[in-house]
């Protein structure tokens, strides 16, 4: 059977990229190469809920793109960040950086610029066909807050954010009506020095995975069943080997963590900073409720600074 994966870039000259993955040969192969906006890379993308569109976090822009099938993606748009003028400007360092699809009605899409001026989330409605309409929200966080990855919980009631630079978890309710989001409340992260970057949220709703970029760890919450919000364990797992050379945490930065399809297994990747060293894969194996069992890793030939792109192009690719 034939699966087909896009893959967006950090870096101008923007592109989609097609490939082409045979699951009974087990080759992959890039089939198209589909050039969008130059100045409008797509670091992250996503699929809408009936995977007839991407959007795209696209620098200083959202993106949209109609999906007729694998090799004939259309652009269909580009918005703005609006919710401050300077992270619209070329002159500041503020780039949209993650974008999240509902795939409950009335189906927004929910975008995080980061860097400067990225003090809140840009909330879409799209048209009758899937793309970018118009902004309709601009939620808050915090002034110097840096929001790198999100998660709705399996009822899509609850949104979950790891602020990077604010080093905090965030929770968020969405109106079913509307979609829009209302602040339920924020948590520290357990260590100075964490920097939440990425989470996950198991099926049962029962934990949230954080992982902490600095820190270099899997922290586990578990979320309260009054106010669901997320509550610290005090459990954690470390994402590349203990007692490996990292001074000053300056060697390492973790980057993603996500579930497999069937809820049983848990994956987060580390990233290396200097070409000459390797980073990690880490897998985890899941009880019914969430609970971790067990761990094991395994070392990717994964290169950094440059090539560094790897583990976000490898999880940040969709398939239809």
């Amino acid at each position: 059977m034939l699966h087909h994966l896009m893959v967006g870039t950090w870096t101008p000259p923007g592109a989609i990229f097609t490939f082409q993955f045979d699951d009974e040969a087990l080759t992959l192969k890039m089939i198209k190469r589909t050039a969008i906006p130059e100045d409008e890379p797509i670091s992250w993308m996503t699929f809408d809920h009936a995977k007839k569109n991407i959007y795209g976090a696209a620098m200083k822009k959202w993106s949209s793109f109609t999906v007729k099938s694998p090799t004939e993606i259309i652009h269909n748009g580009s918005h703005p960040m609006g919710h401050d003028p300077k992270a619209a400007s070329t002159e500041t360092n503020t780039r949209a950086i993650f974008v999240l699809a509902a795939n409950k009605a009335p189906f927004n899409v929910y975008g995080n610029p980061f860097y400067d001026h990225a003090g809140c989330g840009n909330v879409f409605s799209v048209n009758h066909e899937g793309a970018l309409e118009k902004c309709v929200q601009n939620y808050e966080y915090m002034p110097k807050t840096g929001i790198h990855g999100m998660v709705f919980d399996a009822s899509e009631t609850y949104l979950y954010s790891a602020d990077l630079r604010g080093n905090k978890v965030w929770t968020h309710k969405k109106d079913p009506e509307t979609g829009h989001l209302t602040l339920v409340g924020c948590l520290e992260a357990p260590d100075p020095l964490d920097h939440p970057r990425w989470v996950a949220i198991h099926p049962s709703g029962a934990y949230l995975y954080v992982l902490m970029e600095a820190g270099n760890r899997l922290a586990v919450y578990v979320i309260d069943e009054q106010n669901n919000c997320p509550v610290f364990t005090q459990i954690t797992y470390p994402l590349i080997p203990p007692g490996i050379p990292n001074p000053g945490g300056k060697l390492y930065r973790s980057d993603v963590v996500f579930l497999s399809q069937s809820g049983k297994y848990l994956f987060a990747t580390s990233r290396a900073n200097k070409s000459d060293l390797t980073g990690y894969i880490a897998a985890f194996a899941l009880g019914q409720l969430g609970i971790l069992k067990g761990k094991y890793v395994s070392i990717l030939p994964q290169q950094v600074e440059g090539t560094q792109m790897l583990s976000a192009l490898v999880l940040g690719v969709m398939s239809i």
